[in-house]
């Protein structure tokens, strides 16, 4: 119903009925599922644990919909394809031609991707035992430690899951982490760590040596992604609650780090298949021009924690220009001391996946969700360069 919800409001709207829950479920029972009223009408039984009885009125509405599709010819492109009215004209200025293929893409559920945690497995191990329960997995054909299952499964299947041998984690979102080419022994900071996900694979590149630490302003969220870290087997990860982007724990370790990633928070237009919500709700919230405005104050910050020569890489799980090349570009004009690094140098192998300097991933061309990412590094300098001090 969420995949269907611009088109099922279209319809209710076109026949002069509010866009209630329960007016999207009986549409949607026949349109997208081909019921009939009588169909519906037995389901809606008013008996226990069924819906209420359906009202004459609501009876009706089944009748003028019966035999229709949830496509209408009079349905506007953008009700058609899902596409809320404040992301219309930047999606369309950003691919053009491709703009119906792209959202199309948004419209299918996604495959389930696993990333293999070598701390504790190998990915040919992993596959075997898949394999041997019935799972029909394959490897990815970008992420070296990533496995796709083409099927709906119970996770509870998942045995190597339990013992945290694999994560669940996007194939896009496994290459972001690996943009950040951390090497044991390195010092990392996951500024927008979230639940840990992209943190747990940089450990697994540092093979649990160096330090890497996750930060984030929900305390809830680094619970979780330390209950990840001991599962996972990882080591050299710790957390920092922050009390906002300008903490004054990020001025304390000014020049600290060989590595810092950026996974800011964005609108998610490159999740809308996973998250078919997200698009309702992604600017009810906050609107775009103050995601902007965070992320570019987020990247200004976090920037500052990186050494001479260090590393910073910026991602978002966003589609759209004004979060992804914009904001870059804004950053290094303010930030000379900092240059882009082309991603056929950084990743020759993830070359066909660029557009420009940067590594930009769409559902339609790639079968991966939307991830953009820039791998930004900072000028060596000659002055000294101080380690960073313990977190107090």
């Amino acid at each position: 119903m969420l995949r269907a919800r611009a088109r099922l409001d279209w319809w209710l709207d076109r026949l002069g009925r509010s866009d209630t829950s329960r007016n999207r479920l009986l549409a949607f029972l026949v349109l997208a599922e081909g019921r009939t009223p009588e169909q519906v009408k037995r389901l809606f039984n008013g008996g226990r644990f069924a819906p209420a009885a359906l009202t004459e009125r609501e009876h009706a509405l089944l009748v003028k919909l019966r035999g229709s599709t949830l496509v209408h010819p009079a349905m506007p492109d953008d009700v058609r394809l899902e596409c809320p009215d404040w992301a219309s004209e930047p999606l369309r200025q950003r691919f053009g031609d491709s703009f119906e293929t792209e959202m199309a893409a948004l419209l299918s559920p996604p495959t389930l991707d696993l990333r293999v945690n070598t701390l504790k497995a190998s990915r040919d191990g992993v596959l075997r035992e898949l394999t041997d329960i019935g799972v029909r997995a394959e490897t990815s054909t970008r992420a070296p430690q990533g496995l796709r299952v083409r099927e709906s499964l119970s996770l509870a299947r998942l045995a190597p899951l339990k013992r945290g041998e694999i994560e669940i984690q996007d194939e896009g979102s496994q290459l972001v982490a690996l943009l950040v080419d951390a090497r044991p022994g390195d010092r990392v900071v996951d500024f927008c760590a979230g639940a840990g996900g992209k943190t747990l694979a940089i450990a697994a590149q540092m093979n649990n040596k160096g330090r890497i630490i996750a930060c984030d302003v929900s305390e809830g969220r680094l619970k979780r992604s330390a209950e990840r870290f001991r599962k996972a087997g990882v080591h050299n990860a710790e957390t920092r609650l922050l009390a906002s982007e300008t903490d004054r724990w990020v001025k304390r370790h000014k020049g600290g780090f060989d590595r810092v990633l950026v996974d800011a928070p964005c609108s998610g237009t490159g999740t809308w298949r996973r998250n078919p919500d997200a698009r309702w709700r992604a600017t009810q919230e906050q609107g775009l021009d103050a995601l902007v405005a965070l992320q570019a104050r987020i990247l200004a910050s976090a920037a500052r924690l990186v050494k001479p020569g260090g590393r910073l890489v910026y991602a978002t799980c966003s589609m759209l220009s004004r979060e992804n090349e914009e904001q870059v570009a804004a950053f290094l004009a303010a930030h000379p001391d900092f240059e882009a690094l082309p991603l056929r140098d950084t990743a020759p192998h993830l070359a066909t996946l660029a557009e420009g300097d940067h590594l930009s991933l769409t559902p339609a061309r790639h079968d991966t969700d939307g991830f953009f990412a820039a791998v930004l590094q900072r000028a060596e300098t000659a002055a000294t360069r101080h380690p960073a001090q313990e977190p107090a």
